[in-house]
């Protein structure tokens, strides 16, 4: 029996003359959250969709639970549950309805779908909402909504296509919590977020994609020490002194040196980097309000690796929108996916 949820090998997948996959490996293990992460438009949502047998690789292989998403993609769809980045519910449902209909279209008597309906409710803390109509729900209640939706059919697996785009800090620790309590149930989960921190609380292994190729894997600890290493944060006492201290700096420890906000940042690369500037501008009577050093942020990790922050995006991979493949495409066929 293999570990893995989900692999892929060799996984491509053109566009026209785009290629959006070129030749992607990865693998998640049964019962943890792999993060999908990269760039706009590095082929995340389009490895997402694959997977959830949506879109048909042009190349390699992708098994969900040791089944070939082509060869067998109705066992894979009975298996699996997707979220994209908007929630896909009938605003003039009521939350009951929408789950109901999900529940009828994967074939449960209706006895069934009801009860499963109340359940998924409950557990999402929508309850009292059941009777809404969906329009009247704030952001987060519907994607609550939406992920419940997606556990009608008590999938294994789950694709969570950057879930919490657009919700507010409140109700993405939320959704973060229902995660954890999945997993914590046996559910394996892919997640593709470009919200950094998220990744870094949920996931237990990372992936890091740019221009369709893997550049990068490991745990968030792992990415950290290998490419991150460690981080000299400085505030001068004088926010006049911030110009002068950079130029200082950036001469000690290099071109990445940045000023964020009243902080100077600067990756250390050599252990004496720290007494070296404290000498430095004690020499220049400069006068320090904080100085510490701190492990690099999975935020530094992704620019050292791809040149560029994290910025998040609702369009889907550029390649899929171009040639027919965004993401209300994806959205339309969500029930499928759910059967």
């Amino acid at each position: 029996m293999t570990t893995y949820a989900i692999e892929a090998e060799g996984l491509v997948k053109r566009f026209r003359e785009t290629e959006a996959l070129a030749g992607v490996d990865l693998a998640a293990r049964k019962g943890s959250v792999l993060g999908l992460l990269g760039p706009n438009g590095a082929g995340k949502t389009t490895a997402v969709r694959i997977f959830a047998t949506l879109l048909r690789p042009d190349g390699g292989r992708a098994r969900v639970a040791g089944h070939d998403v082509v060869r067998e993609a109705g066992v894979v769809r009975a298996m699996v549950g997707l979220t994209g980045q908007y929630a896909a519910v009938d605003e003039n449902l009521t939350g009951t309805e929408n789950l109901l209909l999900i529940g009828r279209l994967l074939g449960l008597p209706r006895r069934e779908a009801r009860a499963r309906a109340a359940e998924l409710l409950e557990r999402f803390q929508l309850s009292d909402a059941a009777g809404r109509a969906t329009k009247t729900y704030s952001g987060g209640m519907r994607r609550r909504l939406d992920l419940a939706a997606s556990l009608v059919g008590r999938p294994s697996i789950l694709f969570l296509d950057e879930p919490t785009t657009g919700l507010d800090p409140h109700s993405r620790g939320e959704l973060w919590d229902l995660l954890r309590g999945l997993v914590a149930d046996g559910a394996t989960a892919l997640l593709t977020t470009q919200y950094l921190n998220e990744a870094d609380v949920l996931a237990d292994d990372i992936v890091v994609i740019d221009k369709g190729r893997v550049i990068a894997e490991g745990t968030p600890d792992q990415l950290k020490s290998q490419v991150g290493g460690q981080v000299l944060e400085l505030r001068p006492v004088l926010a006049d002194d911030l110009t002068r201290v950079h130029a200082l700096v950036a001469e000690a420890a290099g071109p990445q040196t940045q000023i964020e906000g009243e902080t100077i940042t600067a990756p250390v690369k050599d252990p004496e980097l720290m007494p070296t500037v404290v000498r430095t501008l004690d020499r220049e009577g400069i006068a320090v309000g904080e100085l510490a050093l701190r492990r690099s942020s999975l935020d530094e990790v992704f620019l050292a690796l791809t040149g560029h922050r994290a910025e998040p995006d609702g369009d889907g991979d550029v390649a899929a929108v171009r040639d027919g493949e965004g993401e209300s495409e994806g959205e339309r066929e969500k029930a499928v996916s759910r059967s």
